[in-house]
């Protein structure tokens, strides 16, 4: 729609906006904040299965040929069962994730959209890989920098940290291991997903169910309790059917669908202090802690950085799986350097030390400013439902709604509301929006366990 020689686009609550005028209120806007800090970037890698990919873009725009609206991306994929759906998650994640946030928006509002966003765009990515019917697998670590606003989201066992300029390493992904997280058992066995390890007898894999119905068929009187005398069970706890160690992932066609690509997200802001990001694969953290990768690269710039934590990782556990890391360093823009202090002697020397003690103790109030990081966002619900919200359920230019997952335009009569039929909708009515086209809403249901969507592969 236009109006006059302006273009007009719609708002999250409809009303009209020019786009000059929307441009203009960038500008101003970022005027006003705090400068842009200045992103410095290394990663480093060793291969040994080749399955491992990186994203880095440090122009990236929320509005095409727009340098106002500009933002950083950096993210992990790393890749299981051949690199097919690492490669094409690199490949398309980022355009699904934009295509989900409504145009228009303020700065303030794009960024509180973008959480709801990165969950329709990973579970889009994995939906559309589905069509290609392979069975790879990937874990994605995808992180957006916007000014001093830090927004990731992840499914896997990648990991981000950051390292606030006072030395405090703070964790910003989940840990979707099937190892650590009780939630996530709970939650896949609910949705009638069996947890176990790898059974073995004599060092062989074992089909325990397929042994067991044969001892029956030729001894009625067989007793499975002596049978467990020699089973031995190793390994990590894995998904089956698919015998996968995650439970989260992009692809993975041939587990179930309770393997979901639905991302925990975190937002958070930096003060003007900055801070580092380390982004790794597991490769790197089941070698070394988040305190110990962030020690052993202190002070180094961060293209030697990554270098380092992927020594250290070899180091102590030698090349086991593809090891990748990302450094991102976001550094204060320079300020000028103060006066050098004035020698004073004799008599003075006394006030001065007091000074130099009232000084010290301002410098410690200073260092515990400066590890402050304000939590915007934290969500980790496997439940489409509960992620993709209501506020920015908007109608299209085209006077139809999109699906809020793949964007596809649907009319009213076709749109099914992602609260229909669902168990866990609380308060919600199943007529509120936002809504799915019919292919998203068969998604949904097969991720809570309901029915299945994905192709069979054989």
């Amino acid at each position: 729609m236009s109006k006059g020689n302006g273009v007009v686009i719609y708002g999250k609550k409809g009303a009209m906006v020019p786009l000059a005028e929307l441009l203009k209120w960038e500008v101003k806007n970022e005027k006003t904040e705090s400068p842009k800090p200045n992103i410095r970037c290394g990663q480093a890698t060793q291969s040994k299965k080749g399955e491992d990919f990186t994203l880095i873009n440090l122009d990236s725009h929320k509005i095409p040929g727009d340098r106002v609206s500009t933002f950083a991306v950096f993210a992990i994929f790393d890749g299981h069962n051949g690199s097919a759906a690492a490669v094409y998650s690199k490949g398309n994640l980022l355009k699904d994730i934009l295509s989900a946030i409504p145009a228009g928006l303020s700065r303030d509002d794009w960024l509180a959209a973008l959480p709801r966003a990165m969950v329709a765009g990973f579970v889009k990515t994995d939906k559309e890989f589905q069509v290609k019917e392979q069975t790879s697998g990937t874990t994605v670590t995808f992180v957006i920098v916007d000014c001093w606003t830090i927004t990731v989201a992840s499914v896997g066992d990648s990991r981000c940290i950051l390292e606030s300029p006072g030395g405090l390493v703070s964790l910003l992904t989940a840990d979707h291991r099937l190892e650590v997280n009780s939630e996530e058992r709970e939650r896949i066995t609910a949705s009638g997903g069996e947890i176990g390890r790898l059974n073995t007898v004599g060092g062989a894999e074992l089909d325990l169910e397929r042994l067991l119905a044969v001892f029956k068929q030729y001894s009625g009187d067989f007793n499975c309790f002596h049978l467990s005398a020699f089973i031995n069970q190793i390994g990590p706890l894995r998904c089956w059917p698919g015998g996968l160690c995650l439970s989260r992932s992009i692809g993975d066609m041939d587990v179930g669908e309770f393997i979901v690509p639905i991302p925990y997200v975190k937002q958070i802001k930096l003060s003007n202090a900055g801070g580092r990001l380390i982004i790794a694969t597991d490769g790197v953290w089941d070698a070394l802690s988040s305190e110990k990768a962030a020690n052993c690269c202190r002070g180094l710039p961060a293209e030697l950085a990554a270098k380092q934590i992927v020594k250290e990782a070899l180091r102590i556990r030698g090349l086991r799986d593809d090891t990748t890391c990302i450094v991102v360093d976001l550094i204060p823009p320079e300020k000028p350097a103060p006066p050098p202090p004035v020698k004073k002697q004799g008599m003075f020397k006394s006030i001065f030390r007091r000074k130099y003690n009232n000084s010290t103790s301002k410098t410690e109030e200073k260092r515990q400013d400066i590890n402050i990081v304000q939590e915007i966002f934290e969500e980790g619900s496997a439940l489409l439902a509960e992620r993709l919200g209501s506020e920015y359920a908007v109608q299209t230019i085209t006077g139809l709604f999109a699906c809020a997952v793949c964007q596809t335009d649907i009319t009213p009569s076709e749109g099914i509301s992602v609260h229909a039929g669902s168990f866990f909708s609380g308060t919600m009515h199943s007529w509120e929006g936002p809504f799915l086209c019919a292919s998203c809403k068969l998604k949904k249901d097969a991720m809570e366990g309901k029915r299945s969507s994905r192709v069979c592969v054989t």
